[in-house]
């Protein structure tokens, strides 16, 4: 592998070019405006190999995962993303026509997403390679979304549909080699590269009163939002959307349907919003060509609570993803 300035120059250097504060990576850091009227958003995830992608999972879709992840929180709080530092810490052995894929894979989605590397750093390690992103966004002063502000008698929506990055995993895997090619080949890509929902972010500001995304799972994100917000939630397991995929490997093993509920990776934003909205949710979805779907209702009672057809309480599992 190239040292250490010649990857940065040969790799990273470009990707900065659309943000002046970079410097072109040449400085020890980086300067950060933001426009008049705004505030800026801070948010950072990890990927590590073994962990959050398998090892030999395509170097493109490792970096994408990486922007996309951090993308998502930005999406969550409505920010409208901005830039973005670095941190790569490449495993014994890596080539360097993986690391110029890696940094293929960013520049696609930089290009896609509009945003740029501000800087960051490269290193080597003896352990799994380890990626670490630190997004910036901006949103009108006072305007951000936020995990609590849901209030009784608000509708918990969901964008998208669930269980498909739990399925992914599986499909990466070789679990779900039986389903049709391309169906599977979907679920791959939704766990490979999850869709931040960056422009239903930014509509949902001023319109839902509480918003994060689902990475741990619906159930254990929910109770985040319920938590935060002093409240509890219902949820009909008869709403969740889900995609023909999903929908194929449930019915192939109905017990599977725990995933949908309690896997994570799915990346989706996940909402509360007051009853009179849903005219102006309805719209939204058909512009951006986003399903937003109605699953539940914020009470007064603690915790989550998922029923089925007739009402009953279903048992939920109650931490989805953790790392401890």
């Amino acid at each position: 592998m190239r040292g250490e300035f010649e990857t940065i120059a040969a790799c990273f250097a470009g990707l900065a070019s659309s943000v002046p504060g970079a410097f072109g990576l040449v400085d020890d850091g980086a300067l950060l405006e933001v426009a008049a009227g705004r505030q800026l958003v801070v948010t950072m995830d990890t990927l590590v190999a073994g962990v959050h992608f398998l090892a030999e999972d395509p170097a493109a879709s490792i970096a994408k995962k990486l922007l996309r992840v951090n993308l998502s929180d930005l999406a969550a709080m409505g920010a409208k993303p901005e830039s973005y530092a670095l941190s790569a810490a490449f495993a014994p052995g890596t080539r360097d026509d993986w690391v110029d894929a890696f940094a293929g894979g960013l520049r696609e989605d930089q290009a896609a997403f509009s945003l740029g590397l501000l800087g960051g750093d490269t290193v080597s390690t003896p352990g799994p390679a380890t990626f670490t992103a630190c997004a910036f966004g901006s949103v009108p002063k006072g305007k951000i979304l936020r995990r609590e502000g849901a209030r009784v008698g608000d509708v918990i929506y969901v964008s998208g549909t669930l269980g498909d990055g739990a399925f992914g995993l599986d499909a990466c895997r070789g679990d779900l080699n039986w389903l049709d090619p391309s169906l599977l080949r979907y679920l791959q890509d939704r766990y490979r590269l999850p869709d931040p929902r960056v422009g239903l972010g930014q509509e949902l500001l001023g319109v839902a009163s509480a918003c994060l995304d689902v990475s741990d799972g619906l159930v254990a994100d929910l109770g985040h939002l319920a938590r935060a917000s002093g409240l509890g939630a219902k949820v009909e397991s008869s709403a969740l959307p889900l995609s023909e995929a999903a929908s194929k490997v449930i019915a192939e093993d109905a017990a599977l349907f725990a995933k949908v509920f309690a896997g994570g990776d799915d990346y989706e934003l996940l909402f509360t919003a007051a009853e009179d909205a849903a005219g102006a949710l309805k719209a939204l979805s058909r512009r951006l060509g986003v399903p937003i779907t109605r699953i539940g209702q914020i009470v007064e009672q603690p915790g989550v609570r998922l029923l089925d057809r007739d009402g009953a309480d279903l048992p939920a599992a109650e931490g989805g993803w953790t790392h401890f």
